[in-house]
């Protein structure tokens, strides 16, 4: 991946999600199919067809953004092309957010319309019978899916450190509340409800346009080079206090701190101590870059900067961090 060769488990992580991906293409193609014969008038039906075709996206810029991230760093491109990953990341939310915005909007008209969706009869072995029973079933057969790959996507997920994996993942648990909303859409309009279908809808829509921000958010971010943080985005990378642990550990450092930027699987690490007595050889940083690069798979890159200061933007160890947290003044960063 890049210049970094994988370990046996994350090897094997990546095979499995990539087959995981294709699986989800094929059954979501599969769904898209089965809708399209029994989507009738109601509009949650119709917008939850949408969201299928788009549930695509994710999927399929994982795909792409893995042959494009193998290729090695050149001097066109020397920190390689692992941004493909956060921009394909990116492209999903942005659909979803647009698409998701224009689908509420249409809901929220046919309320305010009062629009009176109609949904047919069908005959069937001579029998007449009313299609929302069938739009009913084809919902409750495909929501079987997303609760198989799902769960099986957020495993491999904190295992390959991949955001558009654990996205994709967390979309399909939460596409349950799409059926449901779909089937009680068209049950309202069986019951006279018409309004409870387009309800329904912008529920729906609001699903998507929730989705949509989360990833673009969160792509956006790491474009813009936040400090690294977890898959899930819920806190900064342990990596950075096991780094600082690491460097501080080293008998000619006197103290040290790390910017880590994410590249969508992979780490860029500029790491930066005060050595002691203000001198330092090109053995030890050499040996404190080989000491952090076997550390962890992520750590693609790595750069031992000794300095007379600290940078104050740079991360502290974790006592330190919840020091400057919790401190109203800013904490002196120079080591004398």
């Amino acid at each position: 991946m890049g210049r970094t060769d994988l370990p046996l488990e994350q090897q094997e992580a990546l095979r499995k999600a990539v087959r995981w991906e294709w699986f989800t293409i094929g059954y979501t193609c599969v769904t898209i199919a089965l809708i399209a014969l029994v989507v009738s008038g109601s509009q949650a039906m119709k917008t939850a067809w949408i969201e299928d075709m788009l549930s695509l996206i994710p999927q399929i810029s994982f795909l792409l953004a893995l042959l494009v991230i193998r290729h090695p760093p050149t001097r066109k491109f020397p920190y390689g092309l692992h941004r493909a990953m956060a921009a394909g990341h990116l492209v999903a939310g942005v659909a979803l957010l647009v698409v998701g915005g224009n689908l509420a909007v249409e809901a929220v008209l046919g309320l305010v319309r009062a629009e009176h969706p109609a949904i047919g009869t069908v005959q069937v072995f001579g029998q007449t019978v009313w299609l929302g029973w069938f739009m009913v079933g084809v919902m409750a057969l495909v929501t079987i899916g997303p609760f198989i790959y799902g769960p099986a996507k957020a495993k491999l997920a904190p295992v390959l450190h991949n955001k558009v994996l654990y996205t994709d993942a967390d979309m399909a648990k939460a596409d349950w509340t799409t059926t449901v909303a779909s089937i009680v859409g068209v049950l309202g309009i069986g019951i006279g409800w018409w309004w409870l279908d387009s309800a329904a809808a912008l529920f729906i829509s609001i699903g998507i346009v929730w989705d949509g921000y989360r990833n673009s958010r969160s792509a956006v971010l790491d474009l813009i080079d936040q400090r690294a943080r977890t898959y899930d985005d819920e806190d900064r990378h342990p990596l950075h206090g096991r780094i600082i642990a690491a460097l501080d550990a080293q008998p000619w450092v006197e103290a040290s701190a790390v910017r880590i930027r994410d590249m969508g699987q992979v780490f860029h690490i500029e790491a930066f101590v005060v050595p002691r007595r203000g001198k330092v050889s090109i053995e030890h940083l050499e040996a404190a870059r080989r000491a952090l690069a076997d550390m962890d798979w992520k750590m693609q890159d790595i750069v031992v900067v000794p300095v007379a200061e600290l940078p104050a933007e740079a991360s502290l160890g974790d006592r330190a961090e919840a020091e400057v947290q919790t401190t109203p003044a800013p904490r002196p960063r120079r080591v004398t």
